[in-house]
């Protein structure tokens, strides 16, 4: 039996499966996206070599993970029937994780998050039909709480049907939730809702730069159009998924949702300034927050350019109304589940930023070994087979 983890392939996905392999003896069903054998191993050891050698990575395919080469949107996940049926059979629990973030997008969103979702739920229900089902756990977001300002929001007061909606992105992901609790009532399920994941606390490194390329363009400028004491929810990346793992592998959580953030603990905008300007030796920006209307004109202007103004930019617009809500979410329930808080982003946002810009925000990736390649050709031509779950 197996977990069936999503979206091992992205940003937190990843640091969930690493986890998992490195911590943990479970083997894992994996979903991944991609025509080949071998162009699902790349992707694999793309988002894991952030966190494991490529020999932990080949053990693992060759002993505990399962790959389905299938697309979450299509029915049964585009799997035969016999595939599909050995996916249902094998698995004992679900980790969802997998989601399309394209807040510009609702076409992108309705297919992955609510298509996605749907087949998730689908699948569930059939194994618990069939043998039943441990948990399943869900990863959300705190943006479903919609529209917020100057708030502390707990977890059973995030979801007000009335409140409006930010994005395509937090409004499917409200859905989601809702249709996973109606479509299984009787699964013991967890929903966790990070707030801004960035960064992880214990390396320098990332894969992700969207959020990073913001922050880099926010610190560069002299001036800033915002509230220096208004505070801003960032939790680092591994407090997220070595949360999710722990509480998912837990037989009895105390609650059902957790908010995954930095609570009453986010820190202030004049922190954070702070913080990277001591640590490069800068001066600290002005604050100004009569001038978040015309900011917000200049950066829907600019995000209609090309080059790395126009990047960006199109990447402020995105995330700017949650730059600028104040609001933060009550982390009490994790924090006494995990025995600790997560780590404040200005301990670790200097090299964080560093990194992020020394590689030009883009991270070196190494390719699939070729020789690994050869051997395996040359082994399947003298007709000796693989052990574990290195076939689909």
């Amino acid at each position: 039996m197996a977990i069936f983890l999503t979206g091992s392939t992205g940003y937190i996905g990843a640091h969930i499966a690493a986890i998992l392999l490195d911590h943990h003896s479970d083997r894992l069903n994996l979903l991944v996206r991609a025509k080949t054998e071998r162009e699902a191993h790349a992707r694999l050891w793309h988002a894991l070599q952030l966190h494991l050698d490529f020999p932990q990575v080949r053990d693992a395919l060759e002993t505990r993970i399962s790959i389905f080469r299938g697309d979450l949107t299509d029915s049964h996940f585009g799997l035969d029937d016999a595939q599909y049926a050995r996916l249902v059979g094998t698995t004992e629990s679900v980790i969802h994780c997998a989601a399309s973030l394209n807040r510009k997008s609702e076409k992108s969103c309705l297919n992955v998050n609510l298509r996605g979702t749907l087949e998730v739920a689908q699948l569930a229900r059939r194994a618990h039909d069939s043998h039943g089902l441990r948990r399943f756990s869900q990863v959300s977001t705190v943006a479903v709480a919609g529209h917020r300002s100057h708030e502390i929001v707990s977890e059973d007061a995030s979801i007000d049907w009335n409140r409006s909606d930010y994005d395509p992105y937090a409004r499917t992901k409200k859905f989601c939730e809702h249709m996973v609790r109606e479509l299984l009532p009787d699964v013991q399920r967890t929903v966790f809702r990070p707030s801004i994941v960035l960064g992880d606390s214990r390396r320098a490194k990332t894969t992700q730069f969207d959020m990073v390329r913001a922050f880099v363009f926010l610190a560069g400028l002299p001036v800033l159009p915002f509230r220096a004491s208004d505070r801003i929810d960032i939790v680092p990346v591994d407090y997220v998924a070595e949360s999710v793992v722990a509480l998912h592998q837990k037989p009895n959580p105390m609650h059902e949702i957790y908010h995954l953030s930095s609570g009453t603990g986010s820190e202030t905008f004049a922190q954070l300034t702070g913080a990277i300007a001591q640590a490069s030796g800068k001066m600290k920006p002005l604050y100004w927050p009569g001038l978040e209307r015309p900011f917000s004109s200049a950066v829907n202007w600019l995000a209609g350019h090309r080059g790395n103004f126009g990047r960006s930019a199109s990447l402020l617009k995105v995330f700017m109304p949650y730059l600028v809500w104040d609001t933060v979410f009550d982390n009490s329930r994790v924090v006494a589940e995990m025995g600790r808080a997560p780590e404040p982003f200005s301990q670790y946002c200097y090299p964080l930023l560093r990194f992020s810009r020394d590689c030009r925000f883009s991270y070196p990736y190494r390719e699939w070994p070729a020789a690994v390649e050869t051997v395996r050709e040359d082994a399947a031509a003298a007709g000796v087979g693989h052990a574990g779950g290195f076939q689909p």
